[in-house]
C-alpha cells in the first residue's frame, strides 16, 4: 500500500502548498505566485533530474511539450488568482470536473469512453458543485434549485478553476501521450524542471519585477515552492505503482484537505456541507477513475 500513502502525502502537500501561498504570498500578483509555485519548484527538482539517464526523445515529445508548457503556465497563473482572491472552499473544488473534461479529451485524443460507472461520477460531481453553492432560505422553487448553477457562473474565482480544470482535463491526456517515451517516475520531475526553466524564462523576458520574489521571505517562498516539489516526486512515485484512475483519485482528497485549511486558516464558513458537497465531488471522481 506505499502507493497510497504517497498518494496521500501528495494530496496533502499540494492542499499545503495552496494554503501557504494564499497566506504567505497573499500580496503577491499572479506571475510572482507562479514564479514560486512552477519556476522555484522546477528549480529545486533539477539537480534530482540531473541523475536520470534521460532515453532519446522523439520530435514527437517535445512537440508535447511545446503545447503543454504554455498551457500550463496560462493554468497556473488562472489557478493562483483564484485561490489568492477566492475562498479555498469555493475554488479547489472545482478541480474535481478535470477527471469529467477528460472523459471528453480522453475520448477526442486516445479514444477512451467513459462506463455506466463514469456517467455516475459525473453526476456525482455536478451534484457536489451544486451543494457547494446551495444556501437555503425558504422554500424550495425552481429559481432556488438553479441557484447554485448560477452561482458558479456568478463567482469569477468559481469560473477561473472551472477554466483550470479545463486546461488541466487537456495537459493530463497530453501528458499521458508524452509519458510513453520516459519512465512515469522521471517525466514528473523532467517535466516540472523543464517548466519551471520556462516559466522563470518568460517571466526575465516580459516581467523582471515577478522575480523579485525574496521580498516575501525566504522561508515562506521555499516552503511554497517545496511542498510543490514534494507533491511531484511523491506524483509520480506514486503513479509507478498503480494504476493512474485510483492515484488521482486519492490526490483529488486534496480538495478536502483545503476546505478544512480554508476553515481553519481563513475563517471560512459552512464547513460541514463544503466538506458533504466535496465528498460527493471526490466519490464522482473515484466513479470516474474505476
Amino acid at each position: 500500500m506505499h502507493w497510497l500513502i504517497l498518494s496521500l502525502i501528495c494530496a496533502f502537500t499540494l492542499a499545503s502548498s495552496d494554503a501557504a501561498a494564499k497566506h504567505w504570498l497573499r500580496d503577491a500578483g499572479a506571475r510572482e505566485m507562479v514564479v514560486v509555485r512552477l519556476g522555484l519548484s522546477g528549480l529545486l527538482l533539477i539537480p534530482w533530474v540531473l541523475t536520470f539517464d534521460l532515453p532519446p526523445l522523439p520530435p514527437a515529445f517535445w512537440g508535447w511539450m511545446s503545447l503543454l508548457v504554455p498551457l500550463e503556465i496560462i493554468a497556473m497563473l488562472m489557478y493562483m488568482q483564484a485561490i489568492r482572491d477566492y475562498p479555498l472552499a469555493l475554488t479547489l473544488p472545482y478541480l474535481a470536473f478535470t477527471p469529467v473534461l477528460v472523459v471528453l479529451t480522453g475520448w477526442l485524443v486516445l479514444g477512451e469512453t467513459v462506463s455506466g460507472a463514469g456517467l455516475f461520477g459525473i453526476l456525482l460531481v455536478v451534484a457536489g458543485s451544486w451543494l457547494l453553492n446551495f444556501t437555503p432560505s425558504g422554500p424550495l422553487t425552481a429559481r432556488q434549485l438553479i441557484a447554485p448553477l448560477r452561482a458558479i457562473v456568478v463567482n469569477r474565482g468559481s469560473r477561473l478553476m472551472l477554466a483550470t480544470a479545463g486546461i488541466y482535463a487537456v495537459t493530463s491526456v497530453g501528458g499521458k501521450a508524452a509519458m510513453q517515451w520516459m519512465p512515469p517516475e522521471h517525466f514528473g520531475a523532467f517535466y516540472f524542471a523543464v517548466l519551471g526553466s520556462a516559466v522563470l524564462l518568460l517571466m526575465a523576458l516580459t516581467r523582471p519585477r515577478s522575480l523579485r520574489v525574496a521580498r516575501f521571505g525566504m522561508v515562506p517562498i521555499l516552503v511554497v515552492a517545496g511542498l510543490m516539489a514534494l507533491m511531484v516526486v511523491t506524483h509520480f512515485m506514486a503513479l509507478a505503482q498503480v494504476e493512474a484512475a485510483y492515484m488521482i483519485a486519492v490526490k483529488r482528497t486534496s480538495l478536502l484537505f483545503g476546505m478544512v485549511y480554508g476553515a481553519v486558516l481563513f475563517g471560512e464558513r459552512h464547513l460541514g456541507r463544503h466538506l458533504l458537497a466535496g465528498i460527493m465531488m471526490v466519490a464522482g471522481v473515484v466513479a470516474i477513475g474505476l
